[in-house]
């Protein structure tokens, strides 16, 4: 039996989410086959079809790795076109709600900072690369097609310049970011919808590119400053890049989003939980012109055991977070590293879709559990957020404040919170009885 198991694949979404499925597909289709909407560059540019490519983006270590994985030496290609390494935590001054900051302490691993467009183009280069994969941009998807039985997908309709086309497919990928044509193929096929669970955050976040003052000798490379929701809704990160930058998004809740002038940014800045931001960018240069987003919501779904064959949602289209707290690309990569697992471990001949839908939004959900726990339940301290309250919401915040006192007393909690925050650890290792011990010691000593 050959290693390819299909004919060909198509992937809706040329983003980090699309390029990563399409990647872990290749060795197991003929031919796999990238649908992009936009026009894509052939050179770090920010494009329509990313609104958020603007603005501050972290891949988290999580993230790094799974890439590495996908993409082997693939930290190297994005430090030759220009990536900044941060040592964990030395370079990064981190100042979560409950404390002045975390120790900048030496936890063993790093990872790099760019701007999204440079990721997105070392991705696409990787993948563009690949004999077997296409990328055809200026291409809408108008539709997914469902197979005369009504239960399994056969392709796609796209429009381009010169025409419509129909294009047929063992199986389809939906990483378009909004979904939307998974909805309404699931409709029309009169499946059940999927849980809509919204977490009304209704973030603005406001970004300027600044040039690196060379009188800049701080201790830290990168700053993240979170919100102290309700008494103050303003989080900012400052992440170096490439040319040297430093890359500025600022963030607020309800209402208080960040002003596109120069004024009125640096206040915004100045009135951040803390004055670090401010008062590295206050007198530098900035290179680009003020670009703002709204989010009004987080937002996950949960999609039934009943589902079509040959149709597979991927990234956004599954869950969107929060993205002040730079998780999604890190989730993207995992989430094609579970799909080449899942391809490689059980898909037999000539049935590459069978059952792979439900396969993998079964085991995704423990991937997505604990950077929504992270990212998405602390929105609820606001009592401004909209949507269904866990009934241990109050236990979960006062545990997450918890967890930030405690590391900034603590090495070995330290240690264990950022490698979960990072997507390396589940989440249950802050859980162990070892770690809960040292928090609650830690707790009490402040509390002296």
């Amino acid at each position: 039996m050959g290693t390819h198991i299909g004919t060909q694949a198509i992937v809706v979404g040329a983003g980090v989410a699309g390029l990563t499925a399409a990647a872990s597909l290749a060795e197991y289709f003929d031919q796999v086959l990238v649908l992009e909407n936009d026009g894509l560059p052939n050179q770090p540019s920010p494009r329509s079809g990313t609104p958020q490519s603007r603005h501050g983006h972290v891949l988290l270590a999580g993230g790094q790795q799974s890439l590495s994985a996908l993409f082997p030496g693939f930290e190297r290609d994005l430090e030759d076109a220009g990536a900044i390494p941060i040592r964990v935590s030395t370079d990064l001054r981190f100042e979560p709600v409950g404390a002045a900051r975390l120790p900048q302490a030496d936890l063993g691993f790093s990872i790099l900072s760019m701007s999204r467009p440079l990721i997105e183009w070392v991705i696409r280069r990787r993948v563009v690369a690949h004999p077997n994969i296409a990328v055809r941009d200026r291409t809408r998807v108008r539709e997914f097609v469902a197979a005369a039985d009504a239960t399994t997908v056969a392709g796609v309709r796209c429009a381009r310049a010169d025409g419509t086309e129909y294009i047929p497919a063992d199986l389809v990928v939906d990483a378009s970011g909004h979904g939307l044509l998974t909805l309404k193929l699931l409709k029309s096929l009169s499946y059940p919808p999927p849980k809509l669970i919204p977490i009304g955050v209704e973030i603005g976040y406001t970004t300027a590119i600044f040039e690196k003052p060379t009188d800049a000798t701080r201790e830290w490379k990168a700053v993240a400053t979170l919100a102290d929701p309700p008494r103050n809704r303003r989080a900012g990160v400052l992440l170096p890049a490439e040319d040297n930058s430093w890359i500025v998004t600022l963030a607020g809740a309800h209402g208080d989003k960040p002003p596109t002038d120069e004024e009125g940014f640096l206040r915004h800045a100045r009135n951040l939980r803390t004055p670090t931001i401010y008062e590295a960018v206050e007198k530098a240069r900035r290179k680009t012109e003020f670009s703002s987003y709204v989010l009004a919501a987080s937002r996950r779904r949960r999609f039934h055991r009943d589902f079509p064959e040959g149709l597979l949602p991927f990234g956004d289209a599954i869950c969107q977070f929060n993205p002040i707290y730079g998780q999604g690309m890190t989730v993207a990569a995992q989430e094609a590293c579970l799909l080449g697992r899942l391809l490689r471990e059980k898909r037999p001949e000539g049935q590459a879709s069978k059952g792979l839908a439900q396969e993998f939004l079964k085991e995704v959900e423990p991937i997505l559990d604990v950077p929504w726990s992270w990212a998405a339940v602390p929105d609820f301290a606001d009592p401004l957020t909209i949507g269904e309250r866990p009934a241990d919401l109050e236990e979960t915040l006062k545990f997450t404040q918890a967890v930030f006192k405690a590391a900034a007393q603590d090495a070995v909690v330290h240690k264990a919170f950022v490698e979960v925050f990072h997507l390396l650890k589940p989440q249950s290792i802050l859980r162990a009885p070892e770690i809960e011990e040292r928090i609650h010691a830690a707790t009490a000593k402040a509390s002296r």
